[in-house]
């Protein structure tokens, strides 16, 4: 009996034979090994060959349609291509099945190789891409991967707020507020080691920052985005910012490179060059130019012989307390008689601008004359604040008031931002000072419903529930 397998597939032979008339896959198989037989000699014998396992068994697809018999032969061969492409040809010379003319006609002799050779191939390709990923790392690559867990795992927490920061934060005189912790990791690992975060877009800039701004240089790096302009506005509100740095439009701090995070703190700008930063001196200006005009002047400090730490932190302070963030120079004191000449030619400038020419008098007790916005929605002006407005004058000082008309706080007019932004519950706002727009929408979004000040800069937008009154 013919073995029906082989050990080993070297070749397959495939042919196609067409068959005018209607036979069975015996007669098609019979017809082969009875017209092959003795054809090529005892050595390619198909009995033999078959009988010895050095090919396998004949396979037959075949069918009929219009009386011929078409089909498709393939004979598995572990012989050498040579003998293979010998059996090959001796198929095509078979040229009768039965009574019945055929056509054998060889398509292809396929090296099965080829197929398991592209499959060794492609798994080997896959090993080595596992290999590469999982494989152990070379010394360089070991040394940064420790390097950088370091880093990252030197994070702490600072301040009473527990702020995300570098382990330097606190004896550096130069700190670096990012957003978030991730930013504060990614700037460790660039070996920035005096960074903070203020934990995130939203929500009260924690007293922390406030008081880091206060005390030491500092450099605000915010990502190119939307948010990173929030933290930016959020933060120079309350808080006295040296520089400003910017990500990338479109990118975050926590995924620049090391490249990047150098050329952006490199390309930082000061305060006063941002548009912000223009505003905010000129509303301090116009605060200073006041209280300069009201006769008080600053007091001078004369500072003992310390470190050179702490006389920066102190010379800082001065310059926050006294001075608007655009003076460049020494301001000059003024004698009680040029005040009032300047006193009134300014009075004099201000009603030719707004085209009011009225005679203002004024006696040692009088408050002077009174303007404020009257709106539908806003209350009428309170007997009580005005006559608190009459004590304050020359003091630069401010009063917070609580619905109930209880003074609940009183602060310098340097701290009134500041106070106002942490303190809730506030009713009204008392000052010897200027309101500016910054104040009125500061105010109006912690519900204050009215404030007193001695007179009013450019104000480009008012609310109809929030009173305004001014001395001047």
């Amino acid at each position: 009996m013919a073995k029906t397998y082989i050990d080993i597939v070297k070749y397959m032979i495939e042919a196609r034979f067409e068959i005018s008339g209607s036979v069975e896959k015996p007669d098609i198989i019979g017809a082969i090994f009875g017209q092959t037989e003795g054809l090529l000699g005892p050595d390619l014998d198909l009995r033999e060959l078959q009988k010895n396992g050095k090919i396998g068994r004949i396979e037959i697809e075949s069918g009929s349609t219009n009386n011929k018999t078409y089909g498709k032969l393939m004979l598995p061969s572990s012989l050498g291509k040579v003998e293979t492409c010998i059996l090959a040809a001796a198929i095509e010379s078979v040229d009768r099945v039965g009574p019945f003319e055929t056509n054998f006609k060889i398509d292809k002799i396929d090296d099965t190789r080829n197929e398991k050779r592209n499959k060794v191939i492609n798994r080997a390709k896959e090993l080595v891409k596992s290999l590469l990923t999982n494989v152990i790392p070379d010394s360089k690559e070991i040394s940064e991967m420790v390097e950088a867990d370091v880093k990252s795992s030197t994070v702490t927490h600072y301040g009473t707020d527990n702020l995300p920061a570098g382990p330097d934060i606190a004896k550096s005189d130069s700190v670096i507020i990012v957003e978030g912790r991730a930013d504060v990791v990614n700037l460790l690992k660039s070996d920035i080691t005096n960074c903070i975060a203020v934990g995130g877009a939203t929500g009260t800039i924690p007293k922390t920052i406030t008081d880091l701004c206060a005390q030491k240089e500092v450099t605000l790096f915010v990502d190119g985005d939307r948010g990173g302009d929030i933290i930016f506005k959020g933060i120079s509100n309350v808080a006295d910012v040296d520089y400003v740095a910017k990500a990338p439009d479109g990118k975050e701090v926590e995924e620049l490179t090391r490249k990047e995070i150098i050329k952006a703190l490199r390309s930082r700008i000061p305060f006063e060059q941002t548009s912000v930063g223009r505003q905010h001196a000129k509303d301090e200006q116009q605060n200073q130019q006041h209280s300069n005009g009201n006769g008080q002047r600053p007091q001078q400090r004369q500072q003992p012989q310390r470190n050179q730490d702490s006389y920066k932190g102190e010379e800082r302070q001065q310059r926050r307390s006294y001075e608007p963030r655009d003076a460049q120079q020494e301001r000059k004191i003024l004698s009680p008689s040029e005040i009032a000449t300047n006193l009134s030619e300014r009075h004099q400038n201000s009603t030719r601008e707004e085209g009011v020419v009225e005679e203002v008098e004024e006696s040692k007790d009088s408050i002077g004359s009174i303007e404020f916005d009257n709106h539908a929605n806003a209350p009428e002006p309170s007997k009580k604040y005005i006559d608190a407005l009459a004590e304050l004058k020359n003091t630069l000082r401010g009063r917070l008031y609580d619905a109930d008309g209880k003074m609940v706080n009183e602060i310098p007019i340097r701290d009134l931002i500041q106070t106002v932004q942490s303190t809730d519950g506030t009713n009204a706002i008392v000052f010897d000072g200027i309101i500016t727009q910054r104040l009125i929408e500061l105010a109006y979004g912690k519900g204050v419903k009215e404030i007193y000040g001695i007179r009013s800069s450019q104000i480009t937008k008012k609310y109809g529930d929030l009173l305004l009154y001014t001395k001047e």
